[in-house]
This record gives structure tokens, C-alpha cells and sequence, in this order.
């Protein structure tokens, strides 16, 4: 009776362990807010990100479309968990992270990230002077159109993106005027037709960016960044600094996230392979989720080691 009754407790403490064992390894569960916002390589992020996060790990994710300010909104009214690339946002990263601590770093994503004014390729070999911002004023009259008058035009994307180039008109003196396209599919349309046709453009562009390897653009040399030339937006008056772009996560998900939060934080991967994605979505005409997937498929060594066991 005894040995019966010992073999009875070995068993249930084996099935107990395996149990144990069983709830240590299964995916946590749960929903994950992720703020989508409207470019290609970020939805290319996000979208591979969520992909990780329902196949291998078993959590839901919600991926939320906002603008660059709504996202950090989003982190303190608990509306987003995650923003999956960040260009810079000092001013938010003090507001929510160091004076309100609803917000937290959660490292970098491993983009470099670029902004800056562009030319079509031909205007640099045909005006080898124009990417010389001292010389714009020459070539103002290039850039006229009906929205910008007797100014020179430079297209901006949408009013929300990183810019200071309002400022910088200014401060530099240039007889130009700010139009805003709109969206980065209005830039892109844009800088292709100006290459095909070879009319002027003087736009706002940044990598990484998937338009590159098909268009050749010739970036402006505006005044050298040194670091604190862009603490005074109104007085701001030298290039846009090297971005080293990084996640951003609620503080309530950086506390709570279990799994999820360190999925997010190992995070980080190329220029060159967000291009890969982004290309598949725009040009490729996939979907978000299976120009992931075609790249999650062919790339397991990548991203292997962002998956927490």
C-alpha cells in the first residue's frame, strides 16, 4: 500500500513539474498595441513585428493608424503599446518620458535614419552648383509652381513628419516656400515623374527608404549639423542631424509586457531589410502581413534570436 500510494505522489509531482515546465514555455497571451504610422518602412517594421509576435509567441495584435504625434499621445492615454520607429522627438521623449514617465526607450531598431532636401539626379549633372545651398536662390525660378507663386517650391510629405525646413527657409534666407504633398506616396509620385519627365523638383526626402535603389536623387549640402543647432526650432539654421532611430514603448508595457516587451526591445534589423519589405509592399502590391511573411520565411536567422524562449 505504501509503495502504491509513494508511486501515486512520484506521479503527480512528475505531472505537476511537466505542468510547470508546460506553463513556463507557453506563449503569455494578451493584446498588443502598435501604432502604425504612414510610410512604408514603418509599416513594414510593424507589420513583420506583429507577425512575431501572433506566430511565435500567441499574442493579438491591434496595430493602430496615427501620425507621429497621435502615437506618443496614444502611449500615455493607453491607447498604444509600442511605436516601432521613432525620428528623434525630443520634445516628446521629455514631455512623456522624462517629466510624465508613461513612456520609455526600448532601444534602438537598428535604422539609420536620414532626412534632407533632394534633387531628380539629372538637375545635379545638369546644374553641377544646385546642391550647394548657398546657391538655391539662383535656381528658385526652377522651382516655381501655382501653390508656391513667386517662390521657389519645396514639397514636404505630410505636416506631421520631422521638419524644420519652414525654419530653415527663413534663417537661410531663401526665396522659397514650403508646399506640403500630403503623404510619402505624394513625395514618391512626385520624385518619379520629375525623373521620367526631367522637370524640376526640390523636395523633402529621408532613408530608409525603398525609392533609392530605383531613383536617383542627389541630396542638397545645407549648412553642417553640429550638435545643439536644432535646440531653438525658431532659429534653427544647419542640416538635420544622423538619426539613429529606436522603439518606444508605454511604460504599463514596458512593466507588464512579459514576452511581448522583450520581443520589441531584441527588435532591430537594417536599412536594407526594411527596403526589402517596404519594396514588396509598394511595388510588389503585397499586403503588409505577406510582404512580412515572405520575409520572415527567408530570413529566420535574423530575426531567431529577437524571440525570447
Amino acid at each position: 500500500m505504501r509503495k502504491q500510494l509513494a508511486g501515486a505522489v512520484a506521479a503527480l509531482l512528475l505531472l505537476t513539474a511537466c505542468s510547470g515546465e508546460k506553463e513556463k514555455t507557453a506563449p503569455t497571451g494578451g493584446t498588443v498595441k502598435i501604432a502604425v504610422n504612414d510610410w512604408a518602412g514603418y509599416k513594414a517594421s510593424a507589420a513583420v513585428l506583429s507577425q512575431l509576435l501572433e506566430k511565435e509567441l500567441g499574442y493579438k495584435v491591434q496595430r493602430v493608424e496615427l501620425n507621429e504625434p497621435q502615437s506618443w499621445q496614444g502611449l500615455e492615454k493607453g491607447t498604444v503599446d509600442v511605436i516601432v520607429e521613432n525620428w528623434g522627438h525630443e520634445t516628446e521623449k521629455k514631455n512623456y518620458i522624462e517629466e510624465k514617465k508613461v513612456a520609455v526607450s526600448a532601444g534602438r531598431n537598428g535604422n539609420k535614419g536620414v532626412i534632407g532636401w533632394y534633387v531628380p539626379q539629372w538637375m545635379a549633372d545638369q546644374y553641377p552648383d544646385i546642391t550647394d545651398w548657398r546657391q538655391l536662390n539662383k535656381y528658385a525660378h526652377l522651382f516655381k509652381t501655382e501653390k508656391s507663386g513667386n517662390f521657389g517650391q519645396l514639397l514636404d510629405g505630410d505636416p506631421s513628419y520631422v521638419t524644420n525646413d519652414e525654419a530653415l527657409i527663413r534663417n537661410l534666407h531663401l526665396n522659397y516656400k514650403v508646399v506640403y504633398a500630403g503623404s510619402e506616396k505624394s513625395l514618391i509620385t512626385a520624385a518619379r515623374l520629375a525623373t521620367e519627365r526631367r522637370t524640376p523638383l526640390l523636395m523633402y526626402f529621408y532613408e530608409p527608404q525603398w525609392l533609392f535603389t530605383q531613383v536617383k536623387l542627389a541630396k542638397i549640402n545645407l549648412p553642417p549639423y553640429a550638435i545643439g543647432c536644432d535646440t531653438k526650432t525658431r532659429k534653427i539654421a544647419c542640416d538635420y542631424p544622423p538619426y539613429l532611430l529606436d522603439k518606444i514603448v508605454s511604460k504599463k508595457f514596458a512593466d507588464a509586457g512579459g514576452k511581448a516587451y522583450e520581443l520589441v526591445r531584441n527588435f532591430s534589423w537594417t536599412n536594407d531589410q526594411q527596403n526589402a519589405v517596404a519594396n514588396d509592399i509598394v511595388n510588389n502590391k503585397m499586403s503588409a502581413d505577406a510582404a512580412a511573411k515572405k520575409w520572415i520565411d527567408a530570413n529566420k536567422i535574423v530575426w531567431k534570436d529577437w524571440v525570447p524562449r
